[in-house]
């Protein structure tokens, strides 16, 4: 096998990234998706007039939680001592979408980006499931990197 593949050992085997002799240092990552819906929806949802409830605080939970959760839900992924997870919405009316961002920041040895993913793709997943008996048409989607900063690669920031 290819020395370049990380997840894999001189076997083939899946393993684990060895991280310990890595610096401790400050990383953060941006990532955001969007809930596209019918406008009588995002007018609910806006509104708070969904019938299971506030959409978005459920929403901004679910997506903390799940930043939280990502090495039980990710394989392979390190647990760590999250800093600070912060989910956000802008209803855009002019597209007919919730859009979601998230932040994850922590003091580390590897980085945060498949948790802010992970905190974006479980907000919007909750923002269906609250509002699917208004509209199962909702497509959940572009889940992106925006930035992340921190470790040996540096800064990077989507173009």
């Amino acid at each position: 096998m290819s020395d370049e593949l990380t997840h894999l050992d001189a076997h083939g085997h899946a393993t684990m990234v060895d991280v310990g002799d890595k610096a401790i240092t400050s990383r953060s990552a941006v990532a955001a998706g969007e809930v596209r819906m019918t406008p009588a929806t995002l007018a609910a949802i806006r509104d708070g007039n969904v019938p299971k409830g506030d959409v978005l605080a459920a929403a901004r939970i679910a997506g903390i939680m799940a930043a939280k959760k990502t090495p039980e839900l990710i394989p392979l992924c390190h647990t760590l001592l999250l800093s600070k997870v912060a989910v956000e919405f802008e209803v855009d009316e002019a597209e007919q979408r919730v859009v979601i961002t998230a932040t994850v920041r922590c003091n580390g040895q590897t980085g945060v980006e498949m948790e802010a993913l992970t905190a974006v793709s479980v907000a919007a997943l909750t923002i269906y499931d609250m509002a699917k008996a208004l509209d199962k048409g909702m497509t959940i989607g572009a889940i992106r990197l925006l930035e992340k900063q921190g470790g040996k690669s540096g800064e990077w920031r989507r173009t």
